[in-house]
C-alpha cells in the first residue's frame, strides 16, 4: 500500500535526515519490539511539508502489518476539533465566549458549588454558582469534572451515572439534565479541571446550529479540510486497529478489537470530548491548516486571528496549571504549561525541561495519540498508537525531543 506522505528532502526544510532516522529505531527497540506498544505511526512536517514519515507493527492481534490508512480511535485528540466548530460558531456572532452558557443550555441555570457530601450521604446544598460562561467551557475552568479523576465523591457520582461514556446510554439532553443536578467542583472561572467540558461545548454546537455535532463537523471542517476518514464511529471496521491496556512490566493487553467493535454503532450523541476516530492523514491536515493560521488549500476554517486568540494561555494572570490545576490526569504537562481556547500551549519553555517554544500548542487521547503545532519553527506532529492509558509511558516526551534534536535551522 502506498505511503500516505511523499516527505520532502528534510535538509531543504532544515532537518537533519540522519538524525530523523533515529526515531523509528528507538521506536523498534523501545516500543514495538518489546510490545509495549503494538503499533505507532508518526508524521513530522515543517509548513505543512511532511520530512518524515514511520509506521511500525500490527494491525492488531493475530492481525497484518499495520495500513498507511489505518483508523486510530483519537479520544480527546477530538477536543481541539470542537473547539475550533465553536469558534466557527463564534466568528459568526451566534455565540460569545463571554456569554452564559443558559444563552444555550437553560438546565444550568441553577448550578450550585460543592459544600460536601456525596457517597452514602447527600450532597450538602452548595451555595449557588454564578453564572457559566462559554469561555469557562472551553478553558476547562468551568467547575465540572471527570469520573476517570478518581479523587473524591464528585468524581464518585460521574463514575455512578458514567458520564465519561455516557453517548452510549443515554441522549444529550439526559446527560446535560444530570450534569445540572450535581455539584460543581469550584466557582466557574476559579480553578482547572481537566473535565466534560467540551463534551458540553459539543452539545452547544449542536444546539446553536441545529445539525448533530457530527454532520456539523463533517460540512464545515471535514471536507473542506479533505479529511475523509475521520467521524464518530468507523464504517470499515477492517481498517480500525485493536485497543490495547498498558500492564506494568508485560507486552499491552488487547482490550478491543477493531474488527467487530462497537465503534460501527452510533451513539446516542456525539461526544465531543472524545469520540472521533480517523487516520494520521487526516489529522495531518487538521495540524496542517492550525501551522498555516486557519486556512488549508483556499479552505478558510478559522481566522488567524481567531486562531491566534485559541493559542494563547487565558489562565488568569498568565498562570500555568502547576498554579491553576486540580487534575490528577490531563492530556498535558503542568509546569510551563498554560490553556487556551482547546488547547494547552507552552508559555515558558525552561519550565518544561523539554525543548520547545513559547507558544508552541498540542494536546492528546487516552490511547496515547498525539499532536503537536509550533508556530515559530512551522513545525507540526502526528503520533498514532493505540494503548490505554496516555500516561503509560514518557513517549510524547521522547519524541519532542528526538523531533527537536534533528531540527538543523531554527528560526527563533
Amino acid at each position: 500500500m502506498t505511503a500516505p506522505f511523499t516527505c520532502a528532502d528534510p535538509a531543504s526544510l532544515g532537518f537533519d535526515a540522519g538524525r530523523l532516522a533515529r526515531i523509528g529505531d528507538f521506536l523498534e527497540s523501545a516500543y514495538v519490539a518489546p510490545g509495549k506498544l503494538p503499533m505507532t505511526q508518526l508524521v513530522v512536517a515543517r509548513d505543512g511539508q511532511p520530512v518524515y514519515y514511520d509506521a511500525r507493527g500490527k494491525m492488531g492481534e493475530g492481525r497484518e502489518t499495520l495500513r498507511h490508512d489505518a483508523i486510530f480511535r483519537i479520544a480527546s485528540m477530538t477536543k481541539p476539533v470542537t473547539s475550533i466548530a465553536f469558534m466557527q460558531l463564534v466568528e459568526q456572532c451566534k455565540v460569545a465566549l463571554e456569554e452564559p452558557v443558559t444563552k444555550v443550555l437553560p438546565e444550568f441555570a441553577k448550578l450550585r458549588i460543592y459544600a460536601g457530601g456525596g457517597g452514602s450521604i447527600p450532597f450538602a446544598p452548595g451555595t449557588p454558582a454564578h453564572p457559566m460562561r462559554f469561555i469557562d467551557l472551553i478553558t476547562h475552568m468551568s467547575g465540572l469534572t471527570y469520573g476517570l479523576q478518581n479523587r473524591g465523591n464528585i468524581d464518585a457520582i460521574y463514575r455512578e451515572h458514567n458520564l465519561d461514556f455516557a453517548r452510549g446510554r443515554m441522549n444529550s439532553d439526559e446527560y446535560i439534565r444530570i450534569l445540572s443536578e450535581l455539584p460543581l467542583e469550584f466557582a466557574p472561572g476559579q480553578g482547572w479541571n481537566y473535565s466534560v467540558s467540551t463534551d458540553v461545548l459539543g452539545i452547544c454546537v449542536e444546539r446553536l446550529s441545529g445539525m448533530r455535532l457530527g454532520d456539523y463537523f463533517q460540512q464545515h471542517i471535514f471536507a473542506p479540510l479533505g479529511m475523509v476518514d475521520t467521524a464518530f464511529g468507523v464504517s470499515d471496521d477492517t481498517r480500525l486497529v485493536d485497543a490495547y491496556q498498558y500492564v506494568p512490566g508485560h507486552a499491552a493487553k488487547m482490550i478491543e478489537a477493531g474488527p467487530g467493535s462497537n465503534l460501527g454503532k452510533p451513539g446516542l450523541y456525539d461526544s465531543g470530548g472524545g469520540g472521533l476516530c480517523g487516520t494520521i492523514a487526516d489529522y495531518h491536515r487538521f495540524t496542517h491548516m492550525l501551522v498555516n493560521g486557519g486556512e488549508l488549500n483556499g479552505a478558510r476554517i478559522v481566522s488567524p486571528k481567531t486562531l491566534r486568540m485559541m493559542r494563547t494561555n487565558h489562565l488568569p494572570n498568565n498562570a500555568d496549571l502547576t498554579e491553576m490545576s486540580s487534575s490528577l490526569f490531563s492530556e498535558s504537562n503542568n509546569a510551563g504549561t498554560g490553556f487556551g481556547l482547546g488547547f494547552a500551549m507552552v508559555i515558558d519553555p525552561a519550565k518544561t525541561l523539554m525543548p520547545s517554544s513559547p507558544g508552541e500548542f498540542y494536546w492528546g487521547g487516552a490511547y496515547s495519540t498525539a499532536f503537536f503545532v509550533d508556530p515559530l519553527e512551522g513545525v507540526t506532529m502526528v503520533f498514532m498508537t493505540q494503548v490505554y492509558p496516555s500516561s503509560s509511558y514518557p513517549i510524547r516526551r521522547q519524541l519532542k525531543t528526538m523531533i527537536y534534536s534533528a531540527l538543523a535551522e531554527s528560526r527563533a
